[in-house]
């Protein structure tokens, strides 16, 4: 069994660290601390089931916005929805996954009944009934060309290529030229800061997505996931320059951390992962300063932090300039 290890637990923070002044600052997570705006829902969005007109308004948006034809576009409750399906797709046989990496694809396929291999890099992966790569890859940043993920689907059964943070980084995205043996995960939360609504898309054969859909049942997106990821999927302004700003950011957090000594081991425009002397040490000097960080149970110092936004980024840059190695 994989231990299911995730970011996001402010709770725990929060029970061993107490309250902070000026609240926490969550950088655990590679959500945009930065939202998409709300806008005006109707009252249908919480008071009637959510239409089929609505469903294939997001469809439409959602295929507009990553390159592909309605039909293969599947809308479900967030990605981590897509990866508890996708297992059942395929008879269980051999697994393959490129690590270190987010674990509960490993979680989904062990329980579904796969034999698992953690591999290295994409030759290692030739062979395999069922191969995942997560591209740009979390925590460590690593990335492949859509050319490279054409010519891994010749190589194995079933290619399932995790884009959750692919949306500052359009140009690794193999959706738009997925053979129909490829299957393409995106979440909508992460980059649109809005993962309570809980959105994602499977992308892919109509084949395959007609017995996920059947698989998810009806109603699978809430009245008002449907209305915002509608809007949001075709708001390229805000895209555009929220994709612009993100790599500032993300320029500039680096810059904070080699002041402090810490070496960059890669990432995205949503999260940074650094390698210190101690990781665990590094994450109470942030904690006791209300700022809740990412550790990996397989490394002693890495540590990932998301973006900040606003006056977050004062608390991250003091924290960081009063950091010193054990």
């Amino acid at each position: 069994m994989v231990k299911r290890d995730h970011g996001g637990n402010l709770d725990a923070a929060k029970a061993e660290y107490g309250p902070m002044t000026g609240g926490w600052v969550d950088l655990s997570t590679g959500i945009n601390r930065r939202p998409y705006p709300l806008p005006a829902l109707s009252s249908e969005a919480f008071t009637a089931l959510p239409s089929a007109h609505a469903q294939e308004a997001l469809i439409a948006a959602a295929a507009r916005a990553y390159g592909v034809k309605p039909a293969r576009v599947l809308p479900l409750a967030g990605a981590q929805s897509a990866i508890q399906l996708y297992p059942r797709l395929r008879e269980p046989g051999d697994a393959r996954v490129i690590r270190p990496t987010y674990n509960e694809h490993a979680a989904s396929l062990i329980a579904q009944g796969w034999t698992l291999q953690n591999v290295e890099g994409l030759q290692a992966l030739h062979g395999a009934d069922l191969a995942v790569v997560v591209n740009p890859n979390n925590p460590d940043g690593r990335s492949w060309s859509p050319e490279a993920m054409q010519n891994l689907a010749k190589r194995v059964g079933l290619l399932v290529v995790d884009e959750s943070f692919a949306d500052p980084h359009p140009e690794l995205s193999v959706a738009a030229s997925a053979p129909d043996n490829v299957l393409v995960l995106r979440s909508f939360g992460k980059f649109y800061g809005l993962a309570g609504l809980r959105l994602g898309f499977i992308l892919g054969a109509p084949e395959m997505l007609a017995r996920l859909r059947e698989w998810a049942g009806p109603w699978s997106v809430n009245g008002p996931a449907l209305e915002v990821g509608t809007k949001a999927l075709t708001d390229k302004d805000w895209q555009a320059s929220s994709t612009a700003r993100l790599g500032e950011d993300a320029a500039r957090l680096d810059a904070m951390a080699e002041r402090a000594g810490w070496i960059l081991v890669g990432g995205t425009a949503l999260f940074r992962s650094y390698a210190t002397p101690d990781a665990e040490a590094t994450q109470v000097h942030l904690a006791k300063r209300g700022i809740w960080s990412r550790r990996f149970p397989y490394s002693q110092t890495w540590i990932r932090l998301g973006l900040p936004d606003g006056a977050e980024w004062s608390r991250v840059e003091q924290a960081l300039s009063e950091w010193r190695p054990a």
